[in-house]
């Protein structure tokens, strides 16, 4: 998002971090209605262009929210919902996209009260790395003909008893109501999401063999010294690498295997 719909989202999560802050808000309820709005909207595409309409007053957007929400919804998410419309968002979509990420954000933060958000991150990773592996799963979940509750099912069989009950629910809401995107774009987003709770960044760290424990500590505090920030780490295991590692931060790649370097020593002496 750039412009006026980075700052409207910026706002929004002020709003919704406030709300979350007091115990007595159920944050997986106000996760599951704002996810149903994102549906609503991404629906009707007209209502969601008269929502975002910068001729049209805020207050009479909000006040529309209100007649169509009241009832449907709680009164938190409504008044959430209101707020959001009464700002200036660049585009009409960016109002869906931030709907959808205050809905995971507000996932995360019922998964972060139960202390559960490490496992969260670490699940959600896992999983993409299990359908980047696995063609016959992916294509199962991203099969246009097979229905919501097919695909829900499945992902219910492969997680139910095996996954935090937040991270089921944020990947089948992927899965269910994609929006357009790929599982992969999809997957990354929320592994972005989970690490920012906790105001940390995400580095993918491929090793020829499994970190120690010290390794992934003193690891971690490097990339922190580095990019200035907390660093999440989700780790990955792959003998092609032979020695040392390859961390990608976002679009960022740190390679220090020794594959790499013989790669590079060959092109040099070729060259």
């Amino acid at each position: 998002m750039n412009g006026a719909s980075r700052e409207a989202l910026a706002a929004a999560r002020e709003r919704l971090d406030a709300l979350t802050d007091h115990t007595s808000v159920d944050a997986g309820s106000l996760a599951a209605e704002l996810a149903d709005v994102t549906a609503l909207l991404h629906r009707e595409v007209s209502l969601r262009r008269v929502l975002t309409d910068p001729a049209q007053e805020g207050e009479a957007k909000a006040q529309l929210v209100e007649r169509l929400l009241g009832g449907q919804v709680s009164g938190t998410t409504a008044d959430l919902v209101a707020g959001m419309v009464r700002t200036r968002w660049s585009r009409s979509r960016d109002l869906v996209d931030a709907l959808e990420e205050l809905a995971a954000d507000a996932d995360l933060t019922e998964a972060q009260r139960r202390g559960a958000l490490d496992s969260v991150e670490d699940e959600v990773f896992r999983f993409s790395r299990i359908v980047s592996s696995d063609s016959a799963l992916r294509a199962a979940l991203t099969d246009t003909a097979a229905s919501e509750a097919a695909k829900a099912g499945l992902l219910d069989s492969l997680l139910g008893t095996r996954a935090d009950k937040v991270t089921l629910r944020l990947i089948t809401r992927l899965v269910t109501r994609p929006r357009g995107r790929s599982l992969e774009e999809g997957l990354e987003s929320l592994s972005k999401l989970a690490a920012a709770r906790r105001g940390r960044m995400v580095a993918t760290v491929v090793s020829a063999v499994p970190l120690s424990e010290p390794q992934k500590q003193r690891l971690g505090a490097s990339l922190a010294k580095l990019y200035g920030r907390p660093m999440h780490l989700n780790l990955e295991v792959d003998p092609a690498v032979i020695g040392g590692i390859k961390v990608h931060v976002g679009d960022e790649v740190i390679n220090g295997s020794v594959a790499d370097r013989l790669d590079e020593a060959s092109r040099r002496m070729a060259g």
